[in-house]
């Protein structure tokens, strides 16, 4: 039966630019419900700007305007920049909504009346000049570990240390510059920490939803045992959702001067969106998409795409919420990973920091970026690198090289000699992409948002294409008086694979897939599912040229308007802050100077070239994973590196990783180090990872070749 689906996408906050590390996300899920759609389900796929809390307050304040004008011009500057890169959402609401504000009191309203909310006073910094309560972030000091300056209320960015603000060294506000003083307030609580919420969530997070697809992903619910602890253990905390007036948000009912904190309206986004799109469209019934008493019998699933920064929230706050509530928890959370640019955290200063709007101000397609950040998506948590050489690499080799280029070298022919009419197929070289379509095997990929793995087996049958072309030479057919029949049947065969790779690629290339469809004069692709041929007869457009290659100095463009539009990173840096801030900015920037000048010390002792050649380190192919029954860290690893049967290998990457997603990946590996006798088994080697050895998410991160390494080669 066709699905009927709720996909939500995170808020971004509206005091920003989208970047090209949010797009992360909007992309995977805006290809998920793009293949959904073409296999005949019926998906609302909704988002909308979060628009409360301080930094939205102040920022307007310090633009000279309100807040709901910052809001609704943040709001089109967002929508354009989803709409520049194919994210094509039902409906593009705000948090600041009636909607919204109804969702946000009623499910309160349930909370309370089901002994969920406490009210206790709390002691917080007060600002006595700017006359509001201050929150964590807008708080500075020194570190209470390292003593860095201006550090923030919560953690520090030198030492990494967590910490209550109240344990800052001379703490000052961020707002003002003034020493804040401690001033008791009574706040409201959501008890998390309650018996009841605790056994819902153990269950709720390891559990599966009713299609047997599991809530989350198994790297996030080793996470969710984690912070939820063992069993009869209760690590949760209760958590804080009021804030003090002035604040831009929805007021408590019956508590004058008391806000919800943002975080709880946040996610009752996704409900108003969808409640404000609903309310335009006739024959849906919301209740069938939010009352947790008609999920079952109204089989409609609702599935959550975010980052796992926000993972915290939405896998214990939010379905606690939610179900205490009386309404429907997520079907399921899809959680992906931060985005990185050449190996390190996105940057202003070398110009990586890109936004979504600067890359098109450049010319750049931005399909180029959809088909790259699908390349590198298993559907994992696991970051992405936007290799930017690699980028260009695989979009020119891949799309332009391999798809393209059988339209490019085929169509010619048929327009000219053929009167643009296509001839007959040869349909036994067509064997591979029709078994490619039984198997269901790019379907599966897709539908577990394995983007990776559909790539790559759609790119094997492009080069499978090639090779027809190649081995059929249409450019000397053509010189053959006698071989018209046969160019007719190989140009034509060509297209008919090039309809077929444009199928498979439409949810990635939805904008190409549309010219592609134009250009065979075919309606709207659907998912194939069974193969057929384009007919004899059937009369194509002339071929217009569909995408050109990714020119590196494109890329260096890009990144130098980045560099030239850099920003002040903070007001101390826009000369906005007294000068006792200035001066404490000056000395954090030293002190990091000098924390990072300790680091690159830290090295172990230097080893000759003749040692490390000693380490035979080689490619591998990881053929089976599994979890060690017993074992709280251990995978088995069955690793092919080219000899006659696989390595046995125990690696401690349990926390990380989802053995599943595992399997298929390329690695590197110790391929002479003596093997070792193990509770489990032998281990005949290690394989490579990096860890910043905090032991702080993300954690760890097994090495990965480049693309074309095989099993077996040696790395130098």
């Amino acid at each position: 039966m066709p699905r009927t689906i709720l996909v939500t996408s995170a808020l971004p906050y509206a005091n920003g630019d989208i970047h090209l590390g949010h797009l992360v996300g909007y992309i995977q899920a805006d290809i998920w419900v793009r293949y959904q759609r073409m296999r005949g389900a019926t998906v609302h796929y909704v988002c909308a700007d979060d628009t409360h809390g301080t930094p939205i307050m102040l920022r307007a304040e310090k633009e000279g305007i309100t807040p709901e004008a910052l809001i609704a011009r943040v709001h089109g500057e967002h929508l354009r920049d989803f709409s520049s890169f194919g994210v094509a959402f039902d409906n593009y609401h705000s948090t600041h909504s009636s909607e919204n504000k109804a969702y946000a009191e009623d499910i309160y309203a349930r909370l309370k009346a089901s002994g969920f909310i406490d009210t206790r006073a709390i002691e917080q910094y007060y600002d006595p000049v700017k006359q509001m309560f201050l929150p964590d972030r807008f708080i500075k000091g020194e570190c209470p570990k390292c003593g860095a300056a201006d550090q923030y209320g919560d953690n520090c960015e030198v030492c990494g240390a967590a910490y209550a603000p109240t344990e800052l060294k001379n703490p000052y506000s961020a707002v003002s510059g003034a020493q804040p003083v401690l001033k008791t307030s009574e706040h409201f609580f959501f008890r998390l920490s309650d018996p009841r919420a605790v056994e819902f969530l153990r269950e709720w997070t390891r559990g599966s939803n009713a299609a047997g697809t599991r809530r989350l992903q198994l790297e996030a619910a080793n996470k969710m045992r984690e912070w939820l602890g063992d069993e009869g253990e209760n690590k949760l905390s209760d958590w804080d959702i009021s804030r003090d007036a002035p604040y831009f948000g929805f007021e408590i009912p019956d508590a004058p001067g008391k806000y919800f904190y943002v975080w709880l309206d946040a996610p009752i986004g996704y409900l108003a969106s969808f409640r404000n799109l609903a309310e335009r469209i006739s024959g849906i019934d919301v209740l069938d998409f939010t009352d947790a008493n008609r999920v079952e019998s109204s089989g409609i699933d609702m599935v959550h795409f975010i980052g796992k920064d926000i993972l915290y929230f939405h896998a214990l706050f939010w379905p606690a919420m939610l179900h205490f509530a009386g309404y429907r928890t997520p079907s399921q959370l899809c959680v992906n990973g931060f985005l990185t640019v050449d190996g390190a955290k996105m940057s202003k200063s070398r110009g990586t920091f890109i936004t979504a709007q600067s890359y098109v101000d450049q010319g750049l397609n931005t399909e180029w970026l959809r088909y790259y950040f699908a390349s590198k998506s298993n559907g994992t948590m696991e970051d992405i690198d936007l290799n930017l050489d690699d980028m260009i690499a695989k979009v020119n080799s891949d799309l332009v090289g391999k798809y393209i280029n059988i339209a490019s070298r085929c169509a010619g022919f048929i327009t000219k000699r053929f009167e643009s009419r296509l001839g007959q197929t040869d349909i036994q070289a067509c064997s591979e992409f029709s078994a490619a379509l039984e198997t269901g095997g790019i379907a599966q990929a897709y539908d577990e948002r394995d983007y990776a793995r559909a790539l790559r087996e759609i790119m094997r049958l492009a080069d499978l294409a090639n090779q027809y072309v190649n081995d059929n030479k249409p450019w000397e057919l053509a010189k053959q008086q006698d071989a018209s029949e046969r160019l007719h049947v190989v140009c034509s065969t060509a297209l008919t694979f090039f309809r077929d790779l444009t199928r498979l690629l439409k949810p990635v290339l939805p904008a190409l897939s549309a010219q592609v469809e134009a250009f065979l004069r075919v309606p709207a692709f659907d998912w194939p599912t069974s193969w057929s041929p384009l007919p004899a007869g059937h009369e194509i457009a002339n071929y217009q040229h569909l995408m050109t290659r990714i020119e590196r100095k494109q890329v260096d463009a890009l990144l130098e308007a980045n560099r030239a539009s850099l920003a002040p990173a903070n007001d101390e840096e826009a000369g906005s802050k007294v000068a006792s801030s200035q001066q404490r900015h000056s000395q954090h920037q030293a002190h990091a100077a000098e924390t990072e000048a300790a680091q690159t010390l830290d090295l172990e002792p230097t080893i000759s070239i003749d040692e490390f050649t000693k380490i035979d380190l080689r490619i591998a192919r990881i053929v089976a994973a599994e979890h060690v029954e017993g074992a709280a860290k251990l995978i088995r690893l069955s690793l092919d590196i080219g000899e006659a049967a696989p390595r046995q290998v125990f690696a401690g990457i349990k926390s990380a990783y989802d053995p599943a997603a595992l399997v298929g990946r390329m690695t590197v590996m110790v391929a002479n180090l003596a093997p070792r006798k193990m509770k489990f088994g032998m281990s005949e080697g290690m394989v490579l990872a990096a860890s910043d050895g905090t032991g702080a998410t993300p954690g760890l991160f097994i090495l990965s070749p480049d693309v074309g390494a095989t099993p077996g080669m040696r790395v130098k």
